[in-house]
């Protein structure tokens, strides 16, 4: 071995540059002045102030445009042709039990009647909210539609007279 064949083990340590030529010197990457340069600088977190104010923020958070009332179970005319035989009464409660609609949140649900399909048969319409084609298809056979009980389809049944 020659002196001009001899290495290193480890490699020659690079010059730490300071200041502004360095990478971490001058403001060592904290930017310029003020709280945030400080040592042991607190700052406080946004996501607290969005924390405290939530108690506040009353109403149904992430939901808050959802209605509150449950949509109403549309049953069609052309499936009370089938169900039911002439002269009989239709309500939330004897559709239930011919098991046409089933029970949400174990609840009886407001039902709604389109017009779809035709209706051959008599019928009386008790507590459901009932389009207009469906009324007229249900009156011009005789049958009656009585006004609603819940409040939501109250104002339908109203408007509509």
């Amino acid at each position: 071995m020659q002196l001009h064949q001899l290495q290193r083990v480890h490699k020659n340590k690079k010059a730490r540059q300071v200041g502004r030529g360095g990478t971490r010197g001058k403001t060592a990457g904290r930017g310029t002045k003020g709280q945030k340069a400080r040592a042991g600088h607190k700052m406080r977190p946004e996501m607290r102030d969005i924390i405290k104010r939530l108690p506040k923020l009353r109403g149904r958070g992430k939901n808050s445009n959802k209605s509150i009332n449950l949509k109403a179970v549309v049953v069609n005319l052309a499936r009370l042709e089938v169900v039911f035989k002439a002269g009989e009464t239709v309500s939330p409660k004897t559709l239930l039990s011919q098991k046409v609609i089933s029970l949400t949140k174990g609840k009886t649900p407001s039902v709604k009647i389109l017009a779809t399909g035709e209706l051959t048969k008599k019928l009386t319409i008790e507590n459901c909210a009932v389009s207009g084609a469906a009324r007229e298809k249900i009156t011009k056979l005789g049958g009656e539609v009585n006004l609603v009980t819940h409040p939501q389809s109250v104002k339908t049944a109203v408007a509509s007279k």
